[in-house]
C-alpha cells in the first residue's frame, strides 16, 4: 500500500507535484492546478493541526467508508464533497504565486510525512486516525487530485 512514510512513494508525489504546470487541463472538477496545489496545502495543514474544519462525520463515514477509502485499491470518486475551510473559492487559501505555493506544498508534505499526529486531531469526514491512516490517507489524497489534472 502506497504511503507517505515511504521515501519513494512520497518522492513520487513530489516529483508529480513538481511537474504539474498552471496550463495543465483538469479531467474533472473544478479547480485549476494552483487552486489544487493550495487544496492539499490546506488539508495537510489540517491533519497537522494548523487549520481547524468543520466536522461531516458519524458511524458509517469513521469505520465502512474510511476503511475502504484506505484499503481497497480503487480510484476515489471524482468530485467528492470536501469542507468549506479548505474549499476553493469559499475557505481554502487563495492562490497567491504558483512556485511560491508550490514550494509550500512540497514543504508541508515533508512535514505531514514526518509528523507524530496528535490523537485529538481528527479527520472531517475519518474521525479518529492512526498515524498510520494519516500517512496513508496524504498519499491518497495527493494522488487523486494529481490524477485530475493528468499528473
Amino acid at each position: 500500500m502506497r504511503t507517505l512514510e515511504s521515501k519513494s512513494d512520497r518522492d513520487s508525489i513530489r516529483a508529480r507535484a513538481s511537474a504539474l504546470s498552471p496550463s495543465d487541463r483538469r479531467l474533472w472538477g473544478k479547480m485549476s492546478p494552483h487552486q489544487m496545489l493550495c487544496h492539499l496545502c490546506d488539508s495537510y495543514k489540517v491533519g497537522l493541526g494548523e487549520k481547524s474544519v468543520s466536522m461531516a462525520t458519524g458511524f458509517l463515514q469513521q469505520t465502512v467508508i474510511k476503511w475502504i477509502a484506505l484499503h481497497v485499491p480503487a480510484n476515489w470518486p471524482k468530485n467528492s464533497p470536501t469542507r468549506p475551510e479548505v474549499q476553493q473559492g469559499i475557505g481554502g487559501t487563495p492562490p497567491a504565486d504558483f512556485e511560491k505555493d508550490r514550494a509550500e506544498l512540497l514543504l508541508v508534505i515533508d512535514r505531514f510525512s514526518t509528523a507524530a499526529f496528535d490523537p485529538k486531531i481528527e479527520h472531517p469526514f475519518f474521525g479518529p486516525m492512526t498515524r498510520e491512516d494519516w500517512l496513508r490517507w496524504g498519499y491518497l489524497h495527493a494522488d487523486h487530485h494529481l490524477r485530475q489534472f493528468g499528473r
